[in-house]
């Protein structure tokens, strides 16, 4: 194929700039994709910085994809050109081991293709995300957009969407349930109007008194000011489910406090050590802390389904492409309410 533009990041901790790049020739398999939006996330970010030690450059970021099929292999009949589609964090997984023949492709025991910086089998090197013009993904890993849906706003739903969906779909959230979801960004957003839209008491938990109008606004019943020993103490043992997304390590056992017997935490946003755990506050009255990672393919698809019976997506500022390092540097300070999404056409300029 003939080389299409792109943003990359070309060494550790460097600002994105224009790049250049080639995609596979379309397979028998392939979905070959005209990106139009592009979610930004907070990995991109770490990747970019190279935070987790595994980055590669030079580095295209993006796995929150939304766009229009282009063509298709011949052994493609599910999707048709025209169709909008999306592409989450995977482009590949080994297809064979326990996890994968759940349906869990994200904890694949040979390790999941992450859609950018991950080992490319067809064109060598690593592969190239949706900070870019266009993309070719195995069919097994597109998925099906709601054609309802605003696609700029749901294009985040591919990360942020599916992580906190994942958890509150495992952990069996139902109507009734009383759902804490700490931290109101990217994640704690969706988490909130996830759950309510499955019919939970959703209190939103924050450290910020300032965000509690736009946690009501986003489906929240109740605001709880994790600073407030006094509010603290009110709603100790009283949580069926809390979804932490507090992207940082932080002190947790205030937080554990909060749950009844036999509740979970769940934790999605802090992919590094948390403060120690005080083990009475699991044992005594046998709470859980537990941790999630996105969501396979099969449960991706049932949550934009989801999202395109209930209209939801998610709240998003546009950017063009061009402006994706002052996007980084806000992004950093929290702020944004509460994705920013790159439109892609911007790529033309």
């Amino acid at each position: 194929m003939e080389k299409i533009k792109a943003f990359a990041a070309h060494q550790e901790a460097a600002p994105l700039k224009p790049y250049e790049l080639q995609r596979r020739d379309l397979q028998e398999n392939d979905i070959f994709i005209d990106i139009e939006y592009c979610g930004v996330c907070h990995s991109d970010l770490h990747f970019v910085k190279n935070d987790w030690g595994m980055s590669q450059y030079p580095l295209v970021p993006g796995h929150e994809i939304i766009g229009r099929v282009l063509g298709v292999g011949a052994n493609v009949t599910d999707f048709k050109e025209g169709e909008l589609v999306g592409v989450g964090c995977m482009v590949d997984s080994c297809r064979q081991c326990s996890a994968c023949e759940e349906g869990l492709e994200q904890y694949c025991e040979k390790g999941s293709v992450f859609t950018y910086n991950g080992p490319d089998k067809y064109m060598g090197g690593m592969t190239f995300g949706g900070y870019s013009q266009q993309i070719v993904v195995d069919k097994d890993f597109v998925l099906h957009v709601p054609e309802n849906l605003d696609a700029k706003a749901a294009a985040p739903l591919l990360c942020a969407g599916i992580t906190t969906y994942s958890p509150l779909k495992h952990w069996n959230v139902k109507k009734g349930d009383r759902v804490g979801v700490i931290g109101l960004g990217g994640l704690g957003h969706m988490g909130v109007k996830f759950a309510h839209a499955m019919g939970a008491e959703v209190v939103m938990i924050t450290s910020s008194p300032s965000k509690s109008e736009d946690a009501k606004k986003l489906g929240a019943h109740d605001v709880l000011i994790s600073k407030d020993e006094e509010q603290m103490a009110q709603y100790a043992n009283s949580f069926d489910f809390l979804l932490n997304t507090i992207p940082v390590g932080h002190d947790v056992n205030p937080y554990l406090g909060l749950l009844k017997r036999d509740a979970t935490m769940v934790i999605v946003g802090a992919v590094e050590p948390v403060e120690p755990v005080h083990g009475g506050q699991l044992i005594f009255q046998r709470k859980r802390m537990a941790g999630s990672l996105i969501g396979g393919i099969k449960e991706t698809q049932e949550m934009l389904d989801f999202c395109g019976e209930h209209n939801i997506v998610c709240d998003v500022e546009m950017i063009d492409m061009q402006e994706i390092n002052t996007a980084y540097e806000r992004m950093q300070k929290s702020d944004v309410k509460y994705r920013f999404v790159i439109d892609i056409k911007s790529l033309e300029k």
